[in-house]
């Protein structure tokens, strides 16, 4: 085991607020190893990078000798974590919470050692607890420390319907810790109420109370809303290795450095050495590719991520994209923009009917892709850079 002030140090980068940072260093100092809990709802099939800041973390912690259990929420999968959401989710079936958490399983092991990570399904002490024993942890809060929930607080107040099942969510999610008995529970910043009734839930068992450690919410490529699949501004870490590139080099340099925080292995000191390169004249561009071919590499190999370096300089770079690129957010409807529209909003054109006939000429390309359908929808959420002849760019985002 490291020594206490060494693991605190690497435990703290990057994270948004732990709680509380005294309880941790004094379980630190024990000496022994520490139940390191984190669950994941098998909502969606596949696992993306925003994702994987908490696995980041949890890689840490392995590193330094801790026991990490990655818990696959089967049970509150049913229910749907409401946390950040305006409506009530829609519940999934078993089959398919069962389909998705097979592949988080396959996974979460490009980040984490197999050999010594705990899976574990908060069904297995659900399932037990029954419907007597759900009531009765259902008794040990009010509907009004649930309206204290930002969230739900909101949702109240707009007069938006809240179902009686997403109540449950925090309290069952808190009881997984002391079935667990977790002595670190890690969470986005969006999940402070969920984790702080881990410890609440512990204290009134008896346990020894969790510290709490919450993680930054990942930007998705406009840089704007936390990423996910449902905006389309995200990046899957079963993306193709070229796609993936892609995207890296599509966000925007300052938007850069919150990736290599939240994304990188790389020593905290390399990451400060970038940052005076590109101050003393670097391009900053070049730094995004090494930020890009890092992460390629741990989801695919070495070999796949020089290929998606190769490809981009032979569609990109030999293409003479500038510097200087435009960058530009254009509001959408839910079904997505017309592209000749979109084409004369960011003043690629002066006409759609000058779009049209630059697509049918081969001449508009999306990421280097020439377009070929002329009633493309460009989906709403996206961000992509936008080429109409040789020398017109501009990076577009779609709210």
């Amino acid at each position: 085991m490291t020594n206490w002030q060494d693991a605190i140090n690497e435990i703290k980068r990057g994270a948004d607020e732990i709680l509380i940072e005294e309880e941790l260093v004094a379980k630190l100092k024990e000496g022994k190893p520490l139940k390191i809990k984190a669950g994941f709802d098998p909502t969606a099939p596949d696992l993306h990078l925003g994702h994987t800041v908490l696995l980041n973390k949890l890689r840490a912690f392995q590193s330094l000798g801790h026991e990490v259990i990655f818990l696959i929420g089967d049970f509150t999968g049913m229910i749907g974590d409401p946390t950040g959401k305006n409506v009530t989710r829609k519940p999934l079936s078993r089959e398919d919470i069962l389909a998705n958490a097979q592949t988080y399983k396959e996974q979460v092991f490009k980040i984490l050692d197999e050999s010594i990570t705990t899976v574990r399904f908060n069904s297995e002490w659900m399932d037990t607890l029954g419907a007597a024993g759900l009531i009765k942890l259902a008794a040990r809060q009010t509907v009004a420390r649930m309206l204290e929930r930002d969230d739900f607080k909101k949702r109240y107040a707009n007069g938006q319907a809240i179902a009686i099942h997403e109540f449950l969510y925090p309290l069952v999610q808190g009881w997984d810790s002391v079935a667990l008995q977790a002595d670190v529970e890690l969470g986005g910043t969006d999940q402070r109420f969920n984790l702080l009734m881990g410890r609440e839930l512990q204290k009134s068992e008896g346990q020894r109370q969790q510290t709490v450690l919450m993680m930054p919410l990942l930007e998705g490529l406009d840089g704007v809303q936390k990423m996910s699949k449902s905006l389309g501004n995200y990046i899957g870490i079963t993306d193709a290795p070229n796609d993936m590139f892609g995207k890296i080099m599509s966000i925007s340099d300052d938007l850069m450095w919150r990736y290599y925080e939240l994304l990188s292995f790389k020593p905290i000191e390399h990451i400060a050495e970038l940052k005076v390169a590109i101050e003393q004249g670097a391009n900053p561009r070049d730094v995004k590719i090494e930020l890009a071919k890092e992460i390629i590499a741990r989801f695919h190999s070495d070999a796949d991520a020089e290929n998606a370096h190769q490809d981009f300089i032979q569609r990109f770079q030999k293409n003479a994209i500038p510097d200087d690129i435009a960058e530009l957010t254009i509001d959408s409807a839910a079904q997505g923009f017309p592209i000749a529209n979109l084409l004369k909003e960011a003043n690629l054109v002066g006409s759609t009917s000058e779009a049209m006939r630059m697509i049918k000429q081969g001449a508009v390309k999306i990421d280097g892709e020439k377009v070929e359908d002329a009633k493309l929808m460009v989906k709403a959420g996206s961000t992509a850079v936008f080429q109409v002849g040789k020398r017109k760019f501009a990076k577009i985002s779609l709210k």
